[in-house]
């Protein structure tokens, strides 16, 4: 095989490390070129809900690329467009009145800080800290990495970054150090938003904490009217256990950010949903007030013609049902491996299940484990790609008994062998 240009993510070339070949996705399954078969157990980076290659999102968006591929979105609009629109409002909290669209999770955090700051500016109000959470993850661009956890992941990038205030992850027994936390920044004159991954901290370990303290925060926020951004483009469409990891805490957010499994992970788009204040504060008659932000391929008919299916298997689909039933069967799973393995913490939300092995390293996301981990499970056919020490496991729903019997029997393997 002739040797590629390409410079993948989130991998050190210099370690000579095998990049699987991939031809082929059916539900659960990949096809590789040497003819091996592959379950992924990841959903191939938390996007892919369904399954891979889901025929009704297929067909919509070949449907839609005979009559419409490609159109400029300021100031036009197309009828896909329109439809995911009204399917969003139809099914995500009343107060989310306004749909922005963008092209990926970390655009649509962008776009959340920009309408934020943008909200305060046009208020007249100087407020432009963003709080955040420890640990957190929302995106590698630069606003993004901001807000995110600093560490080796943007050292490099330390001089674009701009300041934060962060409040501690609401650690079990420590929570009410975080609530404490965030009314202090609250009630600083120069605090504009607090942004969170509702439940779980998904790259910074799938560090769970509770419905209670989420609908705390939010509380705080709302009593010093401080906005409250919910990040959940990777806890929506169902990976939680409900349709938004909200909806568990009773909460509704000024602003909220989707994306992977909005399409049903077939392809990029993403959105960010913002209540009416926030776009009544960008209306005006004055073209300089207007929100400046997009991108060429803003709300591109194929994508939105594959939300628009996705919307509709939600609709007439028992897709929670579906969920219910993967989540027992994660939890049954990890509970059974707890019974003759060791590792720490184990924990389920919704859909996903994660566990800490045991290691003589950092047991940070370099740590030396994690490389022959998924070296381990590719050579089992399951992909799966542990963050440090940690191994979780986030299927598709359509994953199958058998085939998430495989994955942990590979994970029960691993944690006995490693």
């Amino acid at each position: 095989m002739t040797l590629s240009s390409i410079w993948h993510p989130f991998t050190q070339h210099g370690l000579s490390e095998p990049i699987p070949l991939v031809t082929e996705a059916r539900g659960a399954l990949l096809k590789t070129d040497d003819g091996r078969t592959v379950i992924d157990a990841i959903s191939s980076w938390w996007v892919t809900t369904h399954g891979h290659s889901h025929p009704r999102i297929m067909n919509a968006m070949a449907e839609q690329a005979q009559c419409l591929d490609q159109i400029i979105f300021a100031g036009w609009t197309h009828q896909p467009a329109e439809d995911v629109a009204a399917g969003l409002r139809a099914i995500m909290p009343s107060s989310l009145t306004r749909v922005f669209f963008s092209d990926s999770g970390s655009t649509s955090v962008e776009v959340a800080l920009k309408m934020a700051l943008g909200y305060w500016q046009a208020r007249g109000e100087a407020r432009h800290r963003i709080v955040v959470m420890e640990h957190s993850y929302h995106g590698d661009t630069i606003g993004a990495m901001s807000i995110g956890a600093r560490g080796v992941f943007n050292q490099a990038y330390e001089p674009l970054l701009f300041d934060v205030a962060r409040i501690p992850y609401p650690a079990a027994g420590a929570e009410q150090d975080t609530l404490d936390a965030l009314e202090r920044h609250c009630t600083a004159p120069d605090t504009a938003a607090l942004i969170v991954e509702p439940l779980i901290l998904g790259s910074g370990g799938m560090l769970t904490y509770s419905a209670e303290v989420l609908a705390s925060m939010r509380a705080i926020c709302e009593r010093h009217g401080v906005l409250f951004i919910a990040d959940e483009v990777m806890t929506a469409w169902g990976r939680t256990g409900t349709l938004l990891a909200c909806d568990q805490a009773g909460v509704v957010p000024d602003i909220l950010c989707l994306s992977k499994g909005l399409t049903g992970g077939a392809i990029p788009l993403a959105v960010t949903m913002a209540s009416e204040p926030i776009f009544e504060a960008h209306w005006s008659i004055d073209r300089a007030r207007m929100f400046f932000h997009s991108s060429s391929y803003t709300a591109n008919p194929i994508a939105c013609a594959a939300a628009s299916a996705n919307l509709a298997i939600w609709r007439e689909q028992p897709v929670l049902a579906i969920v219910a039933s993967l989540a027992r069967r994660q939890a049954n799973w990890l509970h059974k491996l707890e019974r003759f393995c060791h590792f720490d913490n184990p924990r389920t939300l919704g859909t996903i299940a994660a566990l800490d092995l045991r290691t003589h390293g950092s047991g940070g996301y370099l740590d030396d484990l994690a490389p022959r981990l998924m070296a381990f499970f590719r050579e089992r056919g399951v992909l799966l790609r542990p963050l440090g020490n940690t191994v979780y496991v986030m299927p598709p729903y359509c994953i199958t008994d058998d085939q998430l019997s495989q994955v942990w029997d590979a994970i029960g393997e691993a944690v006995i062998s490693i």
